[in-house]
């Protein structure tokens, strides 16, 4: 038994998670292409490595002819019968191959063979170790800068965090342990590249899924989630369960599985509300905490109007209209919120619309929508909009 070559593979195996057969391969080839170094070619050279003891037979099949015409081909009758004494014209004979006889250039090129396959299976099973995590959160040690972009420790490959894929104003210490989400695993001739994010919306989604074991179980769903990264995410999840309250889940006992994940986003405000299949309800909960008076959806345009009072205007708007434009994302609906006031003076207006809206939903009618920036250009321009955070801080966060 060839025990150090065995000992060699084991520890291969085990440090590198290359299988044992792919470095028997490797080996095998080795042979091959130092035979052929050595003499000139090896298109009848065969080798065979026992998978068991490690021992391994190096040997070329020859033609017994009576005149030798190519040594590497061919074998006399006498040499023939030197190593099988019943050996007659036309038959094939295994010859040994001695691979100490191999010069120091076949030799280190059939190192070179080893080694380069080694390398080829090492790049390979970091890859699909990584490229199984796509889309997935990973836990990663600040390396360096590169520029603006950040080297990301992540155990056996490094990922990089580009510029525009950093929260803005984070700024982290080499060494810093710290959760990042694996946008995309690429193969390379140099190997894997790996590019992770900060500021992905997912990042939050997998980081409640981690902490929140309702979520894991199925029992809460998150069915949409909205993100300014480093300012604020809204959430919408629902319980598949009536005696679990799927915000309170989220929540934690004192706020405490949320509070884990605010930490972590660096003190990023996280607003989580119930999901409702009701159009209206769903957007009155995207929109809080400001009141609603009243809601006209359009499904079919995903369009929505709301009304709400003069005084909660700015409210409903948000600081830069950070508030509409998140529940707009949230819902997928395009959201135009007017107060009672604009709503009466604008052209084509009727209260009865709203009303009909406002009673069908029993409480205060609601609406799905996605906000646009233009929408809201009346009211930035006077600087109205003003942060809800600090108009409600008794919210959920």
């Amino acid at each position: 038994m060839n025990k150090e070559l065995m000992e060699a593979l084991d520890i291969l195996e085990k440090e590198k998670e290359i299988s044992k057969e792919t470095l028997f391969e490797a080996i095998e080839n080795s042979l091959i292409t130092a035979c052929k170094n050595h003499f000139g070619k090896s298109d009848n050279v065969k080798v065979e490595i026992d998978r068991e003891t490690c021992d391994f037979l190096c040997y070329a099949e020859k033609e017994v002819v009576e005149e030798v015409e190519d040594t590497c081909l061919q074998i006399s009758l006498e040499d023939a019968q030197e190593i099988k004494s019943d050996a007659a014209l036309g038959d094939i004979i295994h010859v040994e191959i001695k691979s100490k006889e191999f010069g120091r250039i076949a030799t280190q090129n059939a190192k070179n063979v080893i080694l380069q396959k080694i390398r080829e299976e090492e790049r390979s099973v970091i890859y699909n170790q990584y490229f199984e995590k796509e889309k997935d959160i990973v836990t990663g040690i600040v390396q360096r800068y590169m520029g603006k972009n950040i080297s990301i420790n992540l155990g056996k490959a490094d990922g990089i965090l580009n510029d525009s894929e950093q929260v803005k104003g984070e700024v982290f210490r080499p060494t810093e342990r710290i959760k990042v989400y694996i946008l995309e695993v690429k193969n390379t001739p140099k190997g894997p590249r790996i590019l992770v994010s900060r500021t992905h919306p997912e990042l939050v989604k997998r980081l409640f899924e981690a902490e929140v074991t309702e979520i894991k179980d199925g029992t809460v769903e998150i069915m949409s989630i909205a993100r300014e990264a480093g300012s604020r995410t809204k959430m919408a999840v629902r319980s598949n369960n009536p005696n679990v309250d799927a915000v309170g889940a989220c929540v934690g006992l004192n706020g405490a599985r949320v509070n884990s994940i605010v930490e972590e986003l660096r003190g990023e405000k996280i607003d989580i509300i119930n999901w409702d299949e009701n159009p209206g309800n769903l957007i009155q909960n995207a929109l809080s905490p400001a009141k609603i008076v009243a809601v006209f959806a359009d499904p079919d345009e995903k369009t929505a109007k709301v009304v709400v009072p003069d005084y909660q205007l700015s409210l409903a708007i948000g600081k830069e209209g950070q508030n509409a434009r998140l529940a707009a994302r949230l819902t997928g609906y395009k959201i135009d919120i007017k107060s009672e006031t604009q709503a009466k003076d604008a052209p084509g207006f009727r209260y009865e619309d709203y009303m009909d809206e406002y009673d069908e939903y029993d409480e205060f009618g609601e609406y799905d929508g996605e906000y646009e920036e233009g929408d809201l250009q009346e009211y930035e321009e006077d600087g109205s909009g003003e942060d809800y955070e600090e108009a409600a801080p008794d919210r959920i966060e």
